[in-house]
């Protein structure tokens, strides 16, 4: 199946009733998207409850991307919170396993940063990563180029392949070391994901403060020919694995929700088994 969503569901106000509350937000995200990207746990890894109540909010097939917390992916900036750097694998995993229970679990994503280069230590890391969470569906997701360059490439798809991992294949601004190209590969049996970062090669580059920097980084407007050259992609990469995850990231300008319906239009696809949407009642 192909499954199309967005980046977190707090930041889309065209899909959500004139009156809802934040607390009934990701009920309305999921009358239109059959996957979210759960955002939150890579600034801090989620308490029982939160995810308690976020499976009780969606339907039964809903499905959700983690994204790895910021500590296990060398984002953290100073000392991590836990006793180590095992219990902090065990906790996150602990976090996740309800959604793992509910069949609601499409994958974790550990996305790493542009200074993840491609060197020998990060390949150990990458295998300790995929050691402390074996039980649970993993996806990897580059910022550095270093891993797709000629001399690298058909070894990094190798170990990845060995190793278990989905792929995350990006459409992101080509701006240097700090980004990858596009690599339509899947090394996964099951499943492979795709992300829409936005092509906003100045916004990519600029430095500044956190909410600056990420307002500024996924502000674009994919065009309907942008959003074709993809169709024949994901189709094909539909040919070689049973589940593709599409996810949308330009955000910060309010484009993602509309680009993900537009490009459902171009696959020409319509899911059933979403939220009731309050509208349709009547």
């Amino acid at each position: 199946m192909i499954y199309i969503g967005l980046t977190g569901w707090g930041d889309h106000p065209d899909l959500y009733q004139e009156s809802s509350a934040a607390k009934e937000k990701l009920k309305d995200y999921s009358g239109h998207f059959p996957i979210v990207e759960l955002d939150a746990s890579f600034y801090a890894i989620q308490p029982e409850r939160n995810v308690e109540k976020w499976i009780k909010e969606t339907p039964d097939q809903f499905q959700f991307v983690v994204k790895a917390y910021q500590g296990m992916t060398g984002h953290q900036r100073g000392d991590i919170p836990f006793e180590s750097k095992k219990a902090m694998f065990e906790a996150f995993r602990q976090s996740v396993w309800p959604l793992h229970d509910a069949n609601k679990l499409a994958m974790v994503l550990l996305q790493f940063p542009p200074w993840f280069d491609c060197r020998k230590d990060n390949v150990d890391y990458i295998r300790y990563c995929k050691k402390q969470l074996s039980d649970l569906p993993l996806a990897i997701e580059f910022r550095n180029q270093t891993w797709y360059e000629s001399e690298f490439m058909d070894r990094t798809i190798s170990f990845l392949k060995e190793e278990d991992w989905i792929h995350s294949i990006c459409d992101e601004p080509q701006a240097g070391e700090g980004s990858i190209p596009i690599v339509p590969v899947v090394i996964h049996d099951k499943a492979v994901l795709v992300r829409f970062h936005g092509r906003n090669v100045h916004g990519w580059t600029q430095k500044g403060n956190e909410n600056n920097w990420r307002e500024v980084r996924y502000l674009y407007d994919y065009n309907i020919e942008e959003l074709q050259e993809w169709v024949t992609r994901i189709q094909l990469l539909h040919k070689k694995v049973d589940d593709v995850y599409v996810l949308f990231n330009n955000n910060s300008g309010g484009h993602a929700a509309k680009n993900a319906k537009q490009f459902m239009k171009l696959m020409n696809i319509e899911y059933t088994n979403l939220a009731p949407r309050q509208l349709d009642l009547f």
